[in-house]
């Protein structure tokens, strides 16, 4: 969801997302959530951080609350490392009207502070 907001707020970044253990596929609730604000994120494909691992980047930016202590150190030029810890709504449970709640939840927790870091940080 971080990866969909930073494009949306500007085409001209370039935006990698990964992770230590992505799965096969994005989740179908991030897809449905975002698509409600008008963001489709239904051709993103989880890749593992390794892809990455060698690479230069002006931010790091790590999202989930145990990402901090689970990234790999990146061996790459990395100018600033940034760590904004949200839940991981995949690991609600309950029904869909919950799990689809959690999912809303987390989405406006990462698009108030992507927006935030977007406009204090990077914005050129």
């Amino acid at each position: 969801m971080a990866e969909g907001f930073f494009k949306s707020f500007d085409n001209h970044l370039t935006v990698y997302s990964a992770g230590t253990n992505p799965t096969t596929e994005v989740h179908k609730y991030a897809i449905e959530v975002m698509k409600e604000l008008g963001i489709d994120i239904s051709n993103h494909t989880p890749k593992n951080i390794e892809t990455y691992i060698n690479l230069s980047f002006d931010y790091v930016i790590t999202v989930c609350d145990h990402a901090k202590e689970t990234c790999p150190v990146f061996t790459g030029k990395v100018k600033k490392r940034i760590h904004i810890g949200f839940d991981d709504p995949a690991e609600a449970t309950g029904s869909k009207t919950k799990i689809i709640n959690e999912f809303r939840r987390v989405r406006n927790e990462i698009l108030i502070q992507s927006y935030r870091l977007y406009h204090t940080e990077i914005k050129l």
